[in-house]
This record gives structure tokens, C-alpha cells and sequence, in this order.
């Protein structure tokens, strides 16, 4: 075979494989190799969530998401925002805002200021720098959210740090017979991803977190999301 000839084929085949590998992990939800993401961590601050008291509970949510943010590739977007009651102040208590890049925020050195932002959570609340929320709005949280996301643009993915029991003007989910409404539309239409780490932890109930798990999985789905993980523990 011609030299040329074959090294041209060779560059054909491997633009295929390409292809089909990236055709492949756009269809299973995940994103192709070096393709930029975006995630959002939010870190439920209502005195519900064991996070806001727990140490060791909050390392361990920090541990979780750390290699999560340290293996994004550049021009991927990482935004931690906090939620609460339904006022500026719980949505400001940690907010973060920064594009990866090799140069001048590295994904390793953006994960260990995530993780160290998350694990000193309940330090902060003792220490009187964060005020614990008597509420949780997480649907009303994901709305606005919903409003400045583009799952179109980038592969997305949303972390909650939350118990997941909403105790809003949309449902008092600690309630037995109390249901998450349906959006109105789908708010989240492609995006990859929503989870929730801590679901149903201080409930002390595997029945109630299988419920609040339920709950949030007919949401996402209904909500646009591809996926939805809800972990109790891990």
C-alpha cells in the first residue's frame, strides 16, 4: 500500500473513531473527552441539613465533589452558590464564579478551594460568618438557577449538598403526603445531571429517604434533567 495513501487512511479512521467515541457519550449523557463542563455546587444552609453541624459529615460531601472539579478540563465552569430561605442573603453566604484555565485557575487548585469552602461549613456557622436558613427552597433555588444555566451550551451538571426536604411555599416535604408540584415547564431542558448528597440524612427513616429519593427523581426528569442521584450515604 502507498505510504501516503495509508497515512491519510489512518487519519480518516482516527477522525471516525473520534466521532463515533464523542456521538457515543452524547448519547449516555456524558460528555466528550475535553469538552468544557459546567457544574454548580449548592450548599443547602437550612438548619435542617446535618452539613450545617456535621464536620465530619461536611468533609465527606467535600471529598465527594473535590474529584469531580479537579478532573474538569479547561474552559469548564465551576459556580458554588448556597440556599436557604428565599432572600439574597442565603444565596450570597458562598458564591463562586470561575472558569478553568491551565494557567490561572487550575481545576485541581479550584476543587481544594471548593472542598475547603464546603468542609468549613459548620465551622462558619458555629463562628456566627453564616447564618443557618429556618427555611429550604431548593425548587425555588433551581428556578432561578435554571435562568442563568445553558445545558445547551455546555454538558451541566447540578451537586446539591442537601437533606432534599423542601420546606417552601411549594411543598413541606418532612410531611408523609406532601408532593413536589410538577414545573410548569421543563427548566432544564438537556442538562446531564441532578444530585443530591445527604437525601434524607437526619430523617433517620430508609422509608422517608426512598420517598424524598422518588420525590426528586420524577421532578428531574420532568424538570429536563438526564439523570438524578440521590445518596443518602456513600
Amino acid at each position: 500500500m502507498n505510504m501516503q495513501y495509508a497515512s491519510v487512511l489512518m487519519v480518516g479512521v482516527l477522525s471516525v473513531a473520534y466521532w463515533v467515541s464523542g456521538a457515543i457519550a452524547e448519547s449516555s449523557g456524558q460528555s466528550p473527552p475535553n469538552r468544557p463542563q459546567t457544574i454548580l455546587v449548592a450548599i443547602d444552609l437550612s438548619v435542617s441539613n446535618p452539613l450545617t453541624k456535621d464536620p465530619e459529615f461536611a468533609l465527606r460531601v467535600a471529598q465527594r465533589i473535590e474529584p469531580i472539579i479537579a478532573g474538569l478540563p479547561p474552559r469548564s465552569k465551576v459556580m458554588l452558590r448556597s440556599f436557604g430561605s428565599y432572600d439574597t442573603g442565603s444565596s450570597s453566604a458562598l458564591t463562586l464564579d470561575v472558569t478553568i484555565a491551565p494557567k490561572t485557575a487550575r481545576a485541581h487548585d479550584i476543587s481544594v478551594l471548593v472542598a475547603g469552602a464546603i468542609a468549613s461549613v459548620p465551622k462558619m456557622v458555629k463562628d456566627g460568618r453564616i447564618r443557618p436558613q429556618g427555611m429550604t427552597n431548593i425548587v425555588p433555588f433551581l428556578m432561578n438557577m435554571s435562568r442563568v444555566l445553558n445545558c445547551n451550551a455546555s454538558s451541566t451538571k447540578v451537586i446539591l449538598a442537601t437533606d432534599g426536604v423542601e420546606d417552601s411555599e411549594v411543598a413541606n416535604l418532612a410531611r408523609k403526603n406532601s408532593k413536589l408540584p410538577d414545573p410548569a415547564v421543563a427548566p432544564f431542558p438537556g442538562c446531564d445531571e441532578l444530585q443530591m448528597l445527604g437525601i434524607g440524612r437526619g430523617m433517620n427513616s430508609p422509608a422517608d429517604t426512598e420517598r424524598l429519593v422518588s420525590e426528586w427523581r420524577g421532578w428531574s426528569q420532568k424538570a429536563g434533567f438526564r439523570n438524578f442521584q440521590g445518596l443518602n450515604d456513600w
